[in-house]
């Protein structure tokens, strides 16, 4: 089993920070962000990962090189233009071997148990899992809704805050059943059989929820939530950055290894 780590983006709600230091190789912790992310993937037994690259991505691939020093084999997949969160998947389909593969963000820390998700995901026979956290501020992104066998039901995308808008996939939805689902975010790591595949769009850029995984949830596709209780922090400005840093300054998490 391999992993895609996305780190392409350009983190533009932390300038100036960004502006000469690519967001998943800022400090936290004495370390890089991106290896929390890394560490939990080797935890849950992957041990080869592609990198998509763009924003100061050299920057990256020095930090990083072959992936040794962290047990890993890095391969990198430069983007000279962006491709979207989803277009990476394009130019992937070889590196993946026709096994299924595991998605994550280069900007979550979380102490995911990978191995218990992918038994829940074969258990369901899903073509996708996605892991779900129940934040305190939940209208701050897109909800994703899932019923009482854990299916997801209804995405529910973030357009804007003020006023709340949604893009709803499927657009709509008996108020009997909606009544029914619980909502979670999206917590930054997905595992997918190889026949996603088939279902992505030509030609990026594209994005996975948009362009992949809301449609398919549209159309009845086995798409499960997996729901992560245990500890999760993101990086969505410099506020949350900062007090991250203050977070890790004063005593790391036990939850989070270092290795």
């Amino acid at each position: 089993m391999k992993a895609l780590v996305l780190a392409a983006g350009v983190g533009e709600r932390l300038r100036p920070l960004t502006d000469i230091t690519p967001k998943p190789m800022l400090e936290l912790g004495d370390r890089p962000l991106i290896h929390y992310p890394l560490a939990m993937l080797r935890r849950g037994g992957i041990t080869e990962v592609a990198i998509n690259l763009h924003h100061l991505g050299s920057l990256i691939q020095r930090g990083l090189g072959d992936g040794s020093a962290l047990g890993l084999r890095i391969m990198y997949a430069p983007e000279p233009v962006l491709l979207g969160t989803g277009g990476p998947l394009n130019g992937l389909r070889n590196f993946f071997g026709g096994e299924t593969f595991a998605i994550a963000n280069s900007d979550t820390i979380l102490d995911l148990d990978l191995r218990a998700m992918l038994a829940f995901h074969r258990s369901r026979s899903a073509l996708a899992t996605i892991a779900l956290y129940r934040p305190a501020n939940l209208d701050y992104y897109s909800r994703l809704e899932i019923d009482a066998d854990k299916q997801l039901r209804r995405m529910r995308l973030l357009m804007h805050r003020d006023p709340l808008k949604y893009d709803d996939y499927p657009s709509t939805l008996d108020d009997a059943i909606a009544a029914t689902l619980s909502p979670f975010m999206y917590c930054g790591v997905i595992v997918a059989e190889p026949t996603v595949l088939d279902l992505i769009p030509p030609n990026p850029p594209w994005s996975l929820m948009n362009g992949l995984f809301a449609r398919m949830v549209a159309d009845r596709q086995p798409v499960f939530g997996y729901v992560h209780t245990g500890y999760f922090r993101t990086m969505d400005d410099l506020k949350s950055y900062h007090a991250l840093r203050a977070e890790f300054a004063s005593a790391r998490p036990k939850e989070i290894p270092t290795k």
